[in-house]
């Protein structure tokens, strides 16, 4: 077996789209873990000063998952599309599975960044309820701004993905 024959044997048109759908989750993922966990660190803080603000703490480590549910609902669909959930397998060209991992990028970069950057601004939020419990929305109202960026990008995957030709 030639290089390019392995090569040829590995870079398929499904192989291609599966990548693309395990980007999305991976990298969406990652971003999730590390903002949910730096608003875990700042909560855990103020819980041990103030355990009765545990629901609002709690809403505001919560808003950096979402990026990581966005990659999971993108690559579900990739997966969809190509009919191995629910259907009967397509085998896909390398074009049309370019075109899949491309659809998986959107929320994989912007979601891993996104992420990451909801925690920091989550965690700051963190601090604003420990010194002003009723402010608690302002925070978490900056916290969903960053959000929008992650809604964009998981618009432009999934409609990528719902309106691809296989």
């Amino acid at each position: 077996m030639t290089f390019s024959d392995f090569l040829a044997s590995w870079f398929t048109g499904n192989n291609l789209a599966l990548f693309g759908a395990g980007l999305a989750v991976i990298f969406s993922g990652i971003g999730s873990a590390k903002g949910v966990g730096l608003v875990g660190e700042a909560s855990s803080g103020l819980l041990a000063e103030d355990p009765s603000k545990f629901g609002k703490a709690l809403i505001l480590q919560a808003l950096p998952g979402t990026q990581g549910i966005y990659g999971l609902i993108t690559a579900f669909l990739i997966v969809f599309k190509m009919g191995i959930l629910g259907g009967s397998p397509v085998t896909l060209t390398v074009a049309q599975g370019i075109y899949f991992l491309a659809a998986g990028l959107p929320i994989a970069v912007v979601g891993y960044f996104s992420a990451i950057l909801q925690g920091r601004v989550a965690a700051s939020g963190i601090n604003l309820l420990a010194k002003r419990p009723d402010e608690v929305g302002k925070a978490i109202t900056s916290a969903a701004l960053v959000e929008t960026y992650a809604i964009f990008a998981v618009l432009v995957s999934l409609l990528l993905v719902l309106f691809a030709a296989v």
